[in-house]
């Protein structure tokens, strides 16, 4: 589990302008970086949210300076593919330039441990045009020129979308982050529509799990939000599709159907005229014991397409590993 370091009273500094360079952090220090909600992104304003995480495998403490303003404690460096950088955001600019006071927190970080944070590279970089980047932090230990040195994090591939397509719902299709084609559900049967489903989960590949989801259906499950979905116009459905896909993933409602099973077996598989039932056993290996629980999964076929609609789980108790 990582852990957040204390902190030291907070302090402030006037910033200089001596030259950078890169380095090598300090032997067992790491810095890396990773997109916070792996999806599909678009040249639309949506946050582009990256992790950057520190990890001190020395054995002492490590410290370092992290400045209210992040922007004096860190930057990023996105490129495109012929290794061009793309401009800094305005309000970057802004903030480096004008005459201030930056105040900072000296983090500690205990041997063995690990300090994270999470910024909007939108609010660093200018990135208006789709394509492919390479994305990479920048971390000033002793604030940005403050100091005549910057430590490098790993890259990130980043590939930007043109503007999210329209589904007939007004919802954005879903699309394959890999390659950016919209997926299409196929007239599979209720057995492979649960498997993938659970794989999809498995791999972190959001817009494969709701692929087969029928949101409304998982929706109107509760009379209240059935009632609810009834009253609503086009523009309030929408958002409840939405706000549902976001619960969803964290975990908020329906978090048995989203937990990541560490493999799982499908014992049996009915279905007849336009509906089906899928059961699922799936197992979570933890240090000590696997966790089995028994999942019945609930299918409607329209359009010759079958679409989970609900389900059910029971715990089954563990085993020893």
């Amino acid at each position: 589990m990582k852990k957040i370091c204390k902190l030291i009273p907070v302090l402030f500094v006037f910033i200089s302008l001596s030259p950078l360079f890169a380095v090598e952090a300090e032997p067992g220090v790491e810095f890396n970086i990773r997109f916070l909600d792996r999806k599909i992104y678009y040249v639309e304003s949506d946050p582009i949210f990256v992790q950057i995480t520190i990890n001190n495998k020395t054995p002492s403490t490590y410290r370092f300076k992290l400045a209210d303003e992040r922007v004096f404690s860190i930057d990023f460096d996105i490129r495109t593919m012929t290794n061009r950088r793309l401009s800094q955001a305005e309000n970057l600019i802004r903030k480096r330039t004008q005459s201030q006071q930056v105040y900072f927190r000296e983090i500690s970080i205990e041997s063995g441990e690990s300090f994270s944070f999470v910024e909007n590279l939108r609010d660093y970089v200018k990135i208006i045009q789709p394509g492919s980047y390479r994305v990479k932090a920048l971390v000033f230990p002793e604030l940005f020129r403050a100091s005549d040195f910057v430590f490098e994090s790993n890259y990130l591939a980043l590939n930007l979308r043109p503007a999210a397509i329209p589904g007939p719902d007004g919802i954005p299709l879903e699309m394959d982050v890999a390659t950016g084609a919209v997926l299409v559900c196929q007239p599979i049967p209720p057995d492979e529509v649960v498997a993938y489903m659970i794989t999809a989960r498995q791999q972190s590949q959001w817009e494969r799990f709701f692929l087969y989801l029928d949101i409304e259906k998982m929706l109107s499950r509760e009379a209240s939000q059935k009632q609810k979905w009834i009253s609503e116009n086009e523009e309030g459905r929408r958002n409840m599709v939405k706000e549902y896909r976001k619960n969803l993933q964290n975990s908020v409602v329906d978090g048995d159907i989203n937990v990541v099973p560490t493999s799982f077996l499908i014992e049996n598989t009915e279905y007849k005229n336009n509906e089906g039932e899928v059961v699922v056993l799936a197992r979570f290996r933890y240090t000590n014991f696997t966790e089995l629980r028994r999942y019945t999964y609930y299918l409607e076929r329209k359009d010759n397409i079958w679409k989970i609609v609900n389900y059910i789980v029971r715990g089954l108790g563990t085993e020893a590993n």
